[in-house]
């Protein structure tokens, strides 16, 4: 009988490995939902990463245990091993097999990166706190000369896509320990969670009060350190409504595990509704425009907002509450 060749046997099993390979890295289910423009583009990096990592793994254990059966050591077997000093040939193809794949990937992960917009130089106004503090005491004197920016920071991952379009919603983030701050500057509210409408092109302005922060969405595939004097940008889409977490992946203290808020992705008319309810309870003058006692109310002031069904005029209330 026909042996059949080492050749046609490493065929065989290079071609059920990258099948295997290719096959579980597509359908893993190790990350969460995509909920983002964004994340397509790092899920498709990662599953080639762990198609990969599945291969290399493989390769790797199946070798040991196909070495340590057929070159195990036979009973009775007291003889000296071989004297393999090395394989010069094979060296050269296990270190250049990795290299090609490391260069690879850093190539893929920069383009992925690149349009992520994270590599695009942008110009970056350091406050005068932050001029004070990198340049020492001596520029004292002249700080209350030098205007604040006027422009957005340009630091972070897609800050460099408002030197070309402006985004659809511009949110100011505050991360303090132990929470999140959300300032609406065109809309007037602070809140304590993240509410978006889903298509939106979302710009957030990071910083930071006390400690580096990292603001994290795992499902937008998206983060962005919040730093203290140093202002940070975070631009992203989301695709999907629903409601997800928002994580300070930095380690920030005590309570850091604690340091969680969440984003609410509404369809454009519930933003919307959302904003206007927002905005009407956050009014300063709320309170006395609706919590009113009616026993401190005068008849007359009490009547007036039911003239209409009662069918009298303002003079004749007047009148009948005068004669009382």
């Amino acid at each position: 009988m026909q042996q059949i060749p080492v050749s046609l046997w490493t065929l065989v099993a290079g071609m059920a490995v990258t099948a295997f390979s290719v096959w579980v890295g597509q359908n893993h289910a190790l990350l969460p939902e995509q909920a983002s423009q964004q994340a397509p583009l790092v899920d498709g990096f990662f599953n080639i990463m762990f198609t990969i990592a599945i291969a290399l793994f493989l390769v790797v254990e199946s070798t040991i245990l196909i070495f340590l059966v057929k070159f195990r050591r036979r009973r009775g077997d007291e003889t000296d091993g071989l004297p393999i000093e090395g394989n010069v040939p094979l060296e050269i193809f296990w270190t250049a097999i990795p290299s090609v794949i490391v260069i690879g990937l850093g190539i893929y992960s920069v383009d992925v990166f690149n349009q992520m917009g994270g590599l695009e130089p942008g110009s970056h106004a350091h406050s005068p706190a932050h001029v004070a503090h990198s340049s020492g005491t001596a520029l004292a004197a002249t700080l209350n000369d030098i205007p604040e920016p006027t422009s957005a920071p340009s630091i972070g991952l897609g800050a460099s896509r408002g030197e070309s379009k402006p985004a659809d919603l511009v949110v100011n983030v505050t991360g303090m320990q132990f929470a999140w701050i959300f300032e609406y500057p065109n809309g007037g509210v602070t809140t304590g969670e993240l509410h978006i409408p889903v298509g939106a092109d979302v710009q957030l302005n990071l910083s930071a009060q006390d400690v580096i922060h990292a603001f994290w969405v795992p499902q937008f595939r998206v983060k962005q350190d919040a730093l203290p004097g140093i202002p940070t940008q975070l631009r992203f889409t989301a695709t999907k409504t629903g409601t997800y977490p928002v994580v300070c992946a930095e380690l920030c203290g005590g309570y850091h595990g604690s340091m969680r808020s969440q984003v609410i992705v509404h369809t454009p008319e519930e933003y919307d509704s959302w904003l206007k309810e927002t905005q009407l309870a956050q009014k300063p003058d709320l309170q006395k425009a609706i919590a009113v006692n009616p026993a401190d109310l005068s008849p007359s002031e009490f009547l007036a907002p039911h003239i209409q069904h009662l069918g009298v005029s303002a003079a004749t209330l007047e009148s009948i509450v005068k004669g009382q």
